[in-house]
């Protein structure tokens, strides 16, 4: 069932992004309508106001958080109404609920209680004795009390015990207390100290400089709340709130106890100060630090998400024929030889390292096979062996025209081993897999890593600490954003590539590879809807991202969507030219006025996008590979003294700063504060993955094998 977003949703959601309120319900409806992000960023930005896809996969998200809390707000409504309790003020209350916290804030008087000391009394039927301690209607809550010693109740003192822990569950409960102590806790300070299990593991020297830690918690960096919050579940850490106890029990005291003299001032007042200390603080506390963690963890996983995108944005060198090796020493360097498609033409295993040293033999092989296959690029995987393997490549004296290229091997293993890996090459080892993805990511990065699950490219923080389903969304919208902002060759895309695309999905990129099998390849994008199971809907969500090369008509090689052909057809009539002629032709496109082609679906944001597209069709937004090489003289960490300037390779960005690759087995960190700007960089902002830098070294700490770097200007 679709779910239409309601008006309280559509206006907070918009107060929330800072943006109007049509283009959020717009963007509800499309996605009700079945509409995918990619498609509805690239091809309805009149309904969406120019919305980019991050804006919309916002909006998703939020959409189905709200459609989730609508079964949510049913389901209380439903508990409450047969307890006989909901009154049509609560009821409006909780149907104008936009917050998960207070929504359950008004729930938790009425929710089905697990045993506490409150219920407990109550059984005991003590509850009509809070209550005239509660309302004041006891002249003496002694004598009131000896009236309920009977039965399980032994003393007086039990009476009134249990009289106040009802009445301090009822404070525990009340929504305005809640939100009143989540404001103070807001503003307090996180704090840690180290545990006795912490004091005596070698294992907790990794959190040090938590040991004795505090910041207020509204500005502790993210990736220093999931340290202690990682240390505190390994149980080397405390981690709580400096909650102002005498405030908070202020607070609620000028609430509830306020007129001294009366009788039962006293008994109330302790109910008070219980439900603060036994109730409310432990509760807030756990509210507060998981309401914190939930923005850092929104804040990492933003950081994970770009460094995937601009993973899978990597310059690709195209189709060329390919060396891949995959370095190792003991167990020698797996060879590789691609076609110009990936193909796998032939595989070996070379041992130009200690300890079998077949250094003559090994240049030998790796000349005839440069010879025989025509290889125009060798890609040499970075990890254990990668430097000196590239070392070696060098100096074998291969043809000038013998591009060299340093590629991550994140993920490979994971590859090899993967299910699809054993479906593509299901006669080779992982060892041979292993290699032709690192040759397959030189190729065409996009096209090779979509087959890996993101958590196994090496980039991130403390990925395995954040919301798993928060994470996964996000590494799903940047993979099919970066899918569909390059487009896929219909004809040549894998299974594993084609699942991305807007509206296809892993049932239907199986059906197009078998369909495409079976005619020899697409002609048109029309001939989609002869795959089986491909419907009206999902052709209209897909086609604009396929290309199709060669194909009778040039638009389906554009991102122009069929749906528009009619449009450019117009403009090519109105030229007096074929649409083959104006596809491509900058000039033409110039004499076209975009105000003339506006009407109907078709605003001034789609004619300038169709424009755009008929200059420059099926254009690669990606830059092209540049080779790299390492200083010569650095091999070893000992080589490294500060002030010494290396190039070198962004492997990781993070929060506090960015992780480079400067030739040896340790990364060096430039630190954000490093990066060549006032105060602390935002280092997404000023580096990028696999981005080719020049550093200066800062600091070699050779017992913990850090290298501190500063980014230096090119």
């Amino acid at each position: 069932m679709s779910f239409y977003m309601k008006e309280i949703y559509v206006k907070h959601l918009a107060a929330l992004l800072k943006i109007q309120p049509w283009q959020v319900e717009n963007c509800a409806e499309l996605f009700a309508d079945g509409c995918t992000i990619p498609f509805i960023s690239r091809y309805r930005k009149e309904r969406t106001g120019g919305l980019n896809d991050i804006d919309v996969a916002e909006i998703k998200h939020w959409n189905d958080v709200f459609a989730e809390m609508e079964k949510r707000k049913a389901s209380i409504l439903g508990t409450i109404e047969e307890q006989g309790k909901l009154t049509p003020e609560l009821r409006e209350k909780i149907e104008k609920c936009v917050a998960s916290s207070e929504l359950e804030d008004l729930y938790l008087p009425y929710r089905p209680k697990r045993k506490t000391r409150a219920t407990v009394a109550v059984a005991k039927g003590l509850e009509p004795l809070a209550d005239l301690l509660w309302n004041n209607k006891s002249r003496s809550p002694e004598a009131d009390a000896a009236k309920y010693v009977k039965g399980e109740v032994a003393s007086v003192e039990e009476a009134l015990q249990g009289a106040r822990d009802i009445m301090a569950e009822r404070i525990s409960e009340t929504a305005h207390n809640r939100e009143t102590l989540r404001g103070i806790y807001r503003t307090r300070r996180v704090c840690s100290k180290v545990t006795k299990a912490g004091e005596s593991s070698p294992e907790a020297a990794k959190y040090r400089s938590y040991f004795h830690f505090s910041q207020p918690i509204a500005k502790i960096p993210s990736h220093n709340l999931l340290a202690m919050l990682r240390a505190q579940d390994e149980g080397f850490l405390r981690v709580e709130i400096d909650a102002d106890g005498e405030k908070c029990g202020n607070k609620l005291y000028y609430d509830y106890c306020q007129e001294h003299g009366y009788p039962s001032h006293h008994q109330v007042r302790d109910a008070v100060d219980d439900a603060w200390k036994r109730l409310l603080d432990p509760s807030i506390t756990g509210e507060v630090l998981r309401e914190a963690k939930e923005k850092a963890d929104v804040e990492s996983i933003q950081v994970f998400g770009e460094n995937l995108r601009q993973l899978l944005l990597a310059a690709p060198v195209g189709q060329k024929r390919v060396m891949a090796i995959d370095p190792g020493f003991r167990t020698g360097c797996k060879v590789v030889c691609l076609d110009e498609q990936g193909n796998l033409l032939h595989h070996d295993v070379i041992f130009p390292h200690p300890p079998a040293a077949k250094k003559i033999q090994a240049i030998t092989t790796v000349a005839d096979l440069v010879e025989k296959y025509a290889i125009e690029v060798i890609a040499i995987g970075n990890g254990t062996a990668g430097r000196e393997t590239e070392d070696f490549i060098r100096k074998v004296g291969l043809p000038e025209t013998v591009r060299i290229f340093s590629v991550s091997e994140d993920g490979a293993s994971v590859y090899s081993a993967s299910e699809v890996g054993r479906e593509e090459f299901p006669e080779y080892d992982v060892t041979v897999r292993g290699a032709v993805s690192i040759g397959r990511r030189l190729m065409d990065p996009l096209s090779e890593l979509v087959k890996i699950d993101p958590k196994s490219l090496g980039i991130g923080q403390y990925q395995h600490d954040v919301d798993q389903n928060l994470l996964k969304e996000k590494l799903d919208n940047t993979v099919e954003s970066c899918v569909n902002s390059v487009g896929v060759n219909l004809n040549t895309a894998s299974p594993y590539l084609l699942q991305y695309v807007s509206g296809i999905g892993p049932a239907l990129s199986r059906a197009i590879v078998d369909y495409r099998t079976k005619e020899g390849g697409f002609k048109s994008r029309e001939q989609l809807k002869k795959v089986p199971r491909l419907g009206d809907k999902a052709f209209q969500q897909c086609a604009g991202f396929l290309r199709i090369h060669g194909a009778a008509n040039p638009l389906d090689n554009s991102a122009v969507h069929p749906e528009a052909y009619s449009v450019v057809d117009r403009m090519a009539k109105d030229l007096g030219v074929p649409v083959k002629e104006l596809v491509g032709n900058a000039e033409l496109c110039k004499k076209i006025k975009a105000a003339d082609y506006v009407g109907g679906d078709f605003g001034l944001p789609t004619i300038n996008d169709i424009l755009l597209e008929l200059q420059k069709p099926g254009r690669d937004p990606r830059e092209s590979a540049r080779e790299f090489s390492f200083a010569d003289d650095i091999h070893e960490i000992e080589d490294l003294k500060p002030g010494m300037e290396l190039p070198g390779l962004v492997t990781n960005l993070t929060a506090f700063g960015a992780f480079v690759d400067i030739g040896l087995h340790e990364n060096g960190l430039i630190h954000a504060s490093q990066m060549g700007v006032k105060g602390m960089a935002v280092p997404s902002k000023i580096l990028k993955l696999h981005q080719q830098v020049k550093v200066q070294v800062v600091s070699v700490d050779l017992e913990r094998s850090r290298i501190g770097l500063r980014l230096l200007k090119d």
